[in-house]
């Protein structure tokens, strides 16, 4: 059964990096396609790795103009053919906050055609959009509203990049949590590089914080940090 997952979160929430991590993931085994379907912030999309998903033989629909300097909201006819061909997997990153959900509002019908889709709000709780309980409900009910689709799952991403601690995801685990409660949706996934898991964990157990409020662990690789070395190497 082909599986689908759509990524949503406010600007710097770390969506892109999910998707990205969930591709390669899924490629290990899975036929994977991966949707850019953030039309609206140039910055920081996973078109921007192209050739290392290309690497990993992942496909890559992106909008039409990506990464040519000219910024136009037009998405390629082809993407829909990711809701009928052959791939097992299917990952669309949106566009960070309502605006950018509208993109996925026209698929809504192919979206209720699917046998298996995922909705993921992804939380980073260092983020100024994303630190409150008020403004990640706003977020969620607009996002809702604008994409026609249902939340299935939250994502606590909660880092600072490459200074992140386990005491971030201890911070993220609070709001998501809080979050889970006053919307009743189910926290899936826990999310941070292999080091920063291992020592949330130490301290989850220690703490006995609720496992229904962890999720899964997900480590993930940083594609999207953008340091000097990498700068200088590979570019952007």
């Amino acid at each position: 059964m082909k599986k689908t997952y759509v990524l949503i979160g406010n600007f710097g929430s770390g969506k892109t990096e999910i998707s990205l991590n969930m591709a390669v993931e899924s490629a290990k085994t899975k036929k994977t396609v991966l949707v850019d379907l953030d039309i609206i912030n140039p910055y920081f999309r996973s078109t921007e790795r192209r050739d290392m998903l290309a690497q990993h033989g992942i496909k890559l629909h992106s909008p039409v103009f990506a990464m040519t300097g000219v910024e136009v909201p037009s998405l390629p006819p082809d993407i829909y053919s990711v809701f009928i061909d052959d791939c097992e997997t299917v990952i669309f990153d949106v566009g960070g906050d309502p605006a950018g959900a509208v993109a996925l509002g026209q698929y809504k019908r192919n979206f209720d055609s699917l046998g298996h889709l995922e909705v993921l709000y992804v939380i980073n709780a260092m983020r100024p959009f994303s630190s409150e309980l008020a403004l990640n409900l706003d977020m969620l009910e607009k996002i809702a509203f604008r994409s026609r689709l249902a939340i299935t799952g939250l994502v606590n991403n909660t880092n600072l990049s490459n200074q992140s601690s386990a005491n971030e995801l201890l911070n993220g685990y609070d709001m998501v949590k809080s979050v889970s409660q006053a919307v009743n949706i189910p926290v899936k996934y826990t999310a941070g590089t292999p080091e920063v898991i291992e020592a949330f964990d130490a301290e989850a157990r220690e703490r006995k914080l609720e496992k229904e409020f962890i999720g899964e662990y997900m480590p993930i690789a940083r594609y999207m940090h953008r340091d000097w070395e990498r700068f200088t190497e590979s570019g952007i």
